[in-house]
């Protein structure tokens, strides 16, 4: 897509760019010696209340990485001349952009814990990623007091319990707070280090702190931010990621910038050893992920990336919808993102090809302490006919066709697979069965 219209006569998001001094002004903070407090970084001027120092840039992604629910806030601070920079923001259409060293970015967490009361805000941690003076990034992570009056440098990757009161109850939620080795691991040369801040997440419209709403790229160009002066009148035709819940865009445009802000870090040309590119700059018929081919197909018969119409043979989908050892992203989340779920759901759901059968279900009607039980295959499609075995074997077509309770005697292995004139038949579900005792 495109950036929204503008108003080339409204006011600005920042009118006046204040002097930056590299590193926030904190020693150390090149060479990565992050102080032990938040307080010390100089990126809050009240860190209790949350307000950011007077150099620092508040900024929104179109399209932020997914985060367990997660509240983020962020900012950058972009040293000018005066404070030690080298040089501007290397601003590009497409792909990454350079900033200079002594350029801090925070980015602040918070969760909803009261499910009843959407205003209940708990402070988990604040990150600073900083680019050093060889262009690298040094990574590092707060963890919030209880009290919320400051925060405290981790030395290493930390496992929380919260607790999030429901309409119900309470139910507990993990969250990982990572090491400096964990942020590495998506913050890559390969990709530049800094994720977040681009032309496609920044091409859109923020509300700044002083009331006014203005396009992001306008207002850094107006800053003076950029090394090449971007003329007004071109920001509508720059790429600019879909928002993903603004359901009168292209469904196509939507799937592809989410896999761009949450895979393709890693997914590109060099990058992890997929075969698809995320990039959303990478036309779709170039990213190989429309029927490309796959090095894991744990175990699915004719998995690909993402087959159309078919769920359960697209490795892409089957992998964000686990939090098992092969999920994805591989790290940074404790739970499902049910509504990018959704998305990639009804994409792959609205690509032309033949609809795919789902997975039958496999249920025992016994109790698994009598060493036998009947066992029921179900499926919610009328009209199909579904072939098993109970040797472990995958279903094919001179198999049994399942008419009633199958009477098995424990241990036993069922696999069955659904079939139907007009679907591709299902991929094949098994379920194991064994005696209680």
């Amino acid at each position: 897509m495109t950036g929204p219209a503008l108003a080339l006569s409204s006011p600005y998001g920042i009118e006046r760019r204040l002097s930056a001094p590299a590193y926030l002004g904190v020693a150390g903070l090149e060479q990565g010696q992050f102080p032990p407090r938040l307080s010390q970084t100089g990126a809050f001027q009240d860190t209790a209340r949350l307000v950011p120092s007077p150099t620092l840039i508040p900024y929104l992604l179109n399209v932020p990485f997914f985060s367990d629910d997660a509240i983020k806030t962020r900012w950058v601070s972009i040293p000018d001349s005066s404070g030690g920079a080298t040089g501007p923001v290397e601003f590009s259409t497409t792909g990454e952009w350079k900033f200079p060293p002594g350029t801090v970015f925070i980015k602040h967490f918070e969760l909803g814990t009261d499910e009843t009361s959407p205003k209940v805000h708990r402070r988990l941690e604040t990150r600073l990623l900083v680019v050093d003076a060889h262009g690298g990034i040094q990574v590092a992570t707060y963890k919030w007091r209880p009290d919320g009056t400051d925060a405290e440098l981790l030395s290493t990757n930390l496992m929380e319990s919260i607790p999030m009161r429901t309409a119900s109850g309470e139910r507990m939620q993990t969250w990982n707070y990572p090491g400096r080795q964990d942020c590495r691991t998506c913050h890559t040369d390969l990709n530049g280090g800094v994720l977040g801040p681009k032309t496609r997440q920044l091409n859109g419209r923020m509300t700044y702190p002083g009331g006014v709403t203005d396009n992001q790229l306008r207002t850094w160009n107006h800053l003076g931010l950029f090394g090449t002066s971007i003329e007004e009148s071109t920001l509508p035709t720059l790429p600019a990621l879909a928002f993903l819940t603004n359901t009168s865009l292209d469904l196509t445009d939507r799937a592809r910038s989410y896999l761009d802000a949450n895979c393709s870090h890693c997914h590109r040309p060099g990058g992890t050893v997929g075969n698809f590119d995320a990039r959303y700059e990478t036309p779709l018929e170039r990213q190989n992920l429309i029927d490309g081919p796959v090095l894991i197909d744990q175990g699915m018969d004719h998995a690909r990336a993402v087959v159309p119409r078919d769920i359960w043979r697209s490795i892409l989908y089957l992998r964000a919808s686990t939090l098992e050892g092969m999920k994805m992203p591989p790290i940074a989340h404790e739970r499902l993102d049910e509504a990018g779920l959704g998305l990639l759901r009804d994409w792959i759901n609205s690509l032309p090809g033949t609809p795919a059968l789902a997975p039958p279900e496999i249920v025992s009607t016994s109790s698994p302490s009598v060493g036998k039980a009947e066992i029921e295959v179900r499926h919610p499609e009328p009209g199909v006919k579904i072939r098993y075995t109970t040797d472990g074997s995958a279903p094919g077509t001179s198999d049994p066709i399942y008419e009633g309770p199958i009477s098995v005697e424990f241990p036993v292995v069922i696999r069955a697979r659904a079939y139907k004139a007009g679907f591709n038949r299902s991929i094949a579900a098994q379920q194991f069965f064994q005696s209680a005792n």
